[in-house]
C-alpha cells in the first residue's frame, strides 16, 4: 500500500498474495462460508508464521517488523485479505496486541501464544445497541467489580470479530477506577458465546456474555487512563487496517468490472465503448485511487507517529467507508443481471465492503471523532 514500498516490503507484499492465491482461492471462500466456519485454525497459524501478527510485537518476545514500519506493512497484507476477500482474524488479533504492547513483558506468554497463531484472541469492545465508542476510550456497559486483587466481569459484548472462534477475550469495561481491560478465557466458568449472523461469509461474529466471571489479577491488563488510551490505540489500529483491507475488496470489483466492459459486446460494440459507462467508470477509479491515498497516509501517519496520527485515521476510515460501497454497487449495476446472481463472486467482495464499511466505526462516527479532535485542538 506504500506508494514506493521498498524491495523487502514488495517481496513480504508478493509472499502474501501468493500465499492467499494458493491457500484461500474464491472457492475456499465460498466452502468456508456454507460449512459455517469462518476460518481454519491450521491455516491462521501458517499465516502468523508469515509474520501477520509480529508487527507490534517486541523483539525480544519474536516479533519485528520488515522495514521498521509496523502499520504501513500491516496495511499491505490487509489490502491482499481484501483482494483475496479472505477468512482470518487479522484485524481484531493485531488491534488487540497494539493495545498489549506496553504490557507485553508482563504477558509475554499470552503474547507469544497469540502471535504464534497457538491462541485466537477477539476484541471484545461493542456494547449491544451501542456504537463504536473506543475512539474515545470509553467503556460502558459491561462492569468490573473489583475483587481483592482482581475483578468480577457481567455484561454483554457483541460484534466480537472472530468471537465463535476465539480462545480469549480482551475485554473492555467500567471499574471504580475506571476503564478496565480483562483477559478472559473463552472457556471460563459464566462466559457464554452465542454465533451471530453477518453479512460477509466469512468474516464471522458472536455475541459474548458475562454472568458474574472472575478475573484473577494476572490476567488485568489495564486500568485507568492507561486503559484508556489502550482503547483509542486498538481502535484506531483496527479502523486504519479495516480502510486498508476495504480498499483492497474493492479493487478486484474495480478490476473485473473492466474486464466485462472490454469482453461484453452489445449491438457489435464493447461495453467500453460506450461515453456513459465510461463516464461511470472515470468516477469510480478517482474515488478508489482517493481511498486508496487516505487509507495510505492513515498507515503512514501512524507510523510516523504525527501529531494528526488519529485524524488521518479517521479520514481514511470516514472517506473509504462511504465511497468504496458506492463504487462496488455501480459495479455490479455495470455487469446487469448476472452480477446479482449467487454464482458470481462480485457479491462476496461487497458483504466485505459493507461490513468493513461499518465495522470499527461508521463513517459517521468517524466524522464525528474528527470533529471532536478539531473542539479539542481550538480549546
Amino acid at each position: 500500500m506504500p506508494n514506493d514500498p521498498t524491495a523487502d516490503q514488495r517481496f513480504f507484499q508478493s509472499t502474501t498474495r501468493d500465499f492467499l492465491a494458493d491457500t484461500v482461492p474464491i472457492g475456499t471462500v465460498r466452502a468456508l462460508g456454507e460449512s459455517g466456519v469462518g476460518f481454519d485454525r491450521d491455516w491462521w497459524r501458517r499465516a502468523c508464521e508469515l509474520g501477520w501478527t509480529a508487527m507490534f510485537v517486541p523483539e525480544s518476545l519474536g516479533g519485528g517488523t520488515v522495514s521498521g514500519r509496523a502499520m504501513t506493512e500491516l496495511a499491505l497484507v490487509a489490502d491482499e485479505l481484501g483482494r483475496a476477500c479472505a477468512p482470518g482474524p487479522f484485524i481484531t488479533t493485531n488491534a488487540v496486541l497494539a493495545g498489549l504492547v506496553p504490557v507485553a513483558d508482563r504477558l509475554s506468554e499470552t503474547v507469544t501464544a497469540v502471535q504464534s497463531g497457538e491462541t485466537v484472541v477477539a476484541w471484545a469492545v461493542y456494547e449491544p445497541s451501542r456504537g463504536f465508542e473506543a475512539l474515545a476510550g470509553r467503556a460502558t456497559g459491561t462492569r468490573a467489580e473489583a475483587e481483592g486483587d482482581g475483578y468480577r466481569l457481567t455484561g454483554v459484548k457483541d460484534r466480537v470479530e472472530a468471537g465463535d472462534q476465539a480462545d480469549l477475550f480482551l475485554v473492555t469495561a467500567q471499574s471504580s477506577d475506571g476503564p478496565v481491560q480483562l483477559l478472559v478465557r473463552a472457556d471460563a466458568p459464566g462466559v457464554t458465546v452465542t454465533p451471530a449472523w453477518t453479512l460477509d461469509l466469512v468474516r464471522r461474529t458472536a455475541r459474548v456474555s458475562f454472568d458474574d466471571v472472575a478475573v484473577s489479577a494476572d490476567a488485568v491488563v489495564n486500568v485507568g487512563a492507561e486503559a484508556a488510551e489502550a482503547i483509542r490505540t486498538q481502535a484506531l489500529t483496527a479502523a486504519a487496517l479495516t480502510a486498508a483491507e476495504v480498499v483492497g475488496a474493492t479493487d478486484r470489483p474495480f478490476d473485473a468490472t473492466l474486464a466485462w466492459l472490454s469482453d461484453r459486446y452489445t449491438f457489435g460494440r464493447p461495453l467500453s465503448s460506450y461515453q456513459a459507462l465510461k463516464h461511470r467508470m472515470a468516477d469510480n477509479k478517482t474515488w478508489l485511487e482517493a481511498c486508496r491515498a487516505t487509507a495510505t497516509a492513515a498507515a503512514a501517519a501512524w507510523d510516523d507517529e504525527a501529531s494528526t496520527a488519529a485524524e488521518t485515521i479517521s479520514i481514511a476510515k470516514s472517506y473509504v467507508g462511504a465511497k468504496a460501497p458506492v463504487i462496488a454497487q455501480d459495479c455490479v449495476q455495470l455487469h446487469g443481471g448476472i452480477g446479482v446472481t449467487w454464482e458470481h463472486d462480485l457479491h462476496l467482495y461487497l458483504r466485505r465492503i459493507t461490513l468493513g464499511s461499518a465495522l470499527y466505526g461508521t463513517p459517521e462516527e468517524h466524522r464525528r471523532h474528527i470533529a471532536d479532535l478539531l473542539d479539542t485542538a481550538a480549546a
